[in-house]
């Protein structure tokens, strides 16, 4: 039994089943390949679910890390430190926000955005039963209180009662949120570019109409950038490319590159809903997560890497378009920067299973989308090497 068979076969025994895992173990990276333990190495073309924007094996990034560790890895919330206060000041300059409340996950960072959109209701009038305005087809996390705001019955149930669930309008389509506004409603949170949904990029003219609703209303814009969000859609924030912002932001994933983060951020209007003893977390914001975040947003800065994945998205984008034209069962293709898609009129599973035999990481959005979230550091030569191997892989899979 080779090594890695061996770790397979263990963790069958002792991992709970919540996922049909692949039949490989990564032990290390470096920029944008990956390696098992057997000595593969694949191209990375998932970074972790977006979460590796910065690569593998980032010397700057690791030395961070490496420092914190022998500074002090956590404290409490009932101090201040270092780190969390630098890392939620770039957030705030970068963002044009208020204030930071740091998280361990992007569900939590949902969870804290959703209470404070309740809250900011139930302020005004604490009487009424409110509700929330989420989209169809859309992904918010695992939690019950992410679930409920997660347009997809597949993740509800067994776990989410109908009477505990938002009210859902389809994405794109602002005459059927208006249509579902109440005295009841809250809050409206969408993602700026739907994810496991199917990256879907919202219309420019729906995210501005929500902006109007909201003001209108006086009830809460949330926007779930956990996945669009830190650059992988060519801006830093994914609202930056429409020019609307939001009451309410939740990031992570590309927040920390690696270390277990997120967020979620408000306008002073909606800070002033939480006060002390409405919120709170043991570990997030802790010097050692937050010391990650603070080199992201150094790092980000001092590489270019938005303006990078500006260029390297738009290439990107251009090689799947000409991959499309060559396959009829390629149905679409669709997405912003570097968070892009290929829709099959066939099951993707298969795909991406002989991909990774062949030495790329990809991964589904759906059933029949294949996704493209790789680090943002990928160059042009790195696309074109993931074409030659997802050709190669359609074909081998009867595409033609």
């Amino acid at each position: 039994m080779s090594n890695m068979q061996d770790i397979i076969t263990r963790g069958d025994k002792v991992l709970l089943k919540t996922y049909n895992r692949f039949p490989v173990v990564f032990e290390k990276g470096d920029g944008v390949y990956l390696e098992d333990s057997d000595g593969k190495r694949y191209l990375d073309f998932a970074a972790g679910i977006a979460v590796f924007a910065l690569g593998y094996n980032n010397k700057a990034y690791n030395d961070a890390l490496k420092d914190q560790i022998d500074r002090i890895l956590h404290t409490s919330n009932l101090y201040y430190n270092r780190p969390s206060v630098e890392a939620a000041e770039k957030i705030i300059r970068t963002s044009g926000m208020s204030r930071v409340f740091f998280t361990n996950s992007g569900t939590e960072a949902i969870e804290g955005a959703l209470k404070v959109a309740r809250k900011y209701a139930w302020m005004k009038d604490p009487t009424v039963d409110y509700e929330f305005i989420s989209m169809n087809h859309s992904f918010h996390g695992r939690s019950q209180g992410s679930l409920s705001v997660t347009g997809n019955a597949h993740y509800q149930d067994g776990f989410v009662p109908v009477q505990m669930r938002a009210v859902f309008a389809d994405f794109n389509d602002l005459s059927d949120v208006r249509a579902k506004i109440t005295d009841r409603t809250c809050g409206i949170i969408c993602e700026v570019v739907q994810g496991e949904g199917g990256i879907h990029p919202a219309e420019r003219e729906f995210l501005q109409g929500l902006r109007e609703i909201c003001d209108e209303k006086d009830i809460l814009l949330i926007f779930d950038e956990v996945q669009c969000g830190m650059g992988r859609c060519g801006a830093l924030y994914a609202h930056d490319l429409y020019g609307v912002k939001p009451d309410v932001m939740a990031l992570a994933k590309a927040l920390g590159c690696g270390v277990p983060v997120g967020a979620f951020v408000t306008n002073e209007k909606a800070s002033h809903a939480l006060v002390p003893g409405d919120h709170g977390t043991t570990y997030g914001g802790n010097p050692f997560v937050t010391a990650a975040v603070s080199k992201v947003f150094d790092i980000y800065e001092s590489e270019g890497i938005v303006e990078h994945v500006h260029e390297v998205g738009a290439y990107l984008y251009d090689q799947l378009e000409l991959l499309k034209n060559n396959y009829s069962q390629i149905i679409d293709h669709r997405g912003l920067g570097l968070m892009q898609g290929i829709e099959l009129d066939t099951p993707a599973a298969p795909f991406i299973s002989k991909a990774l035999e062949n030495g790329l990481v990809i991964i589904s959005a759906g059933t029949n989308i294949i996704r493209f979230v790789p680090p943002l550091v990928i160059t042009k030569e790195d696309v074109d090497q993931m074409i030659l191997i997802l050709d190669k892989t359609l074909k081998e899979n009867g595409l033609h």
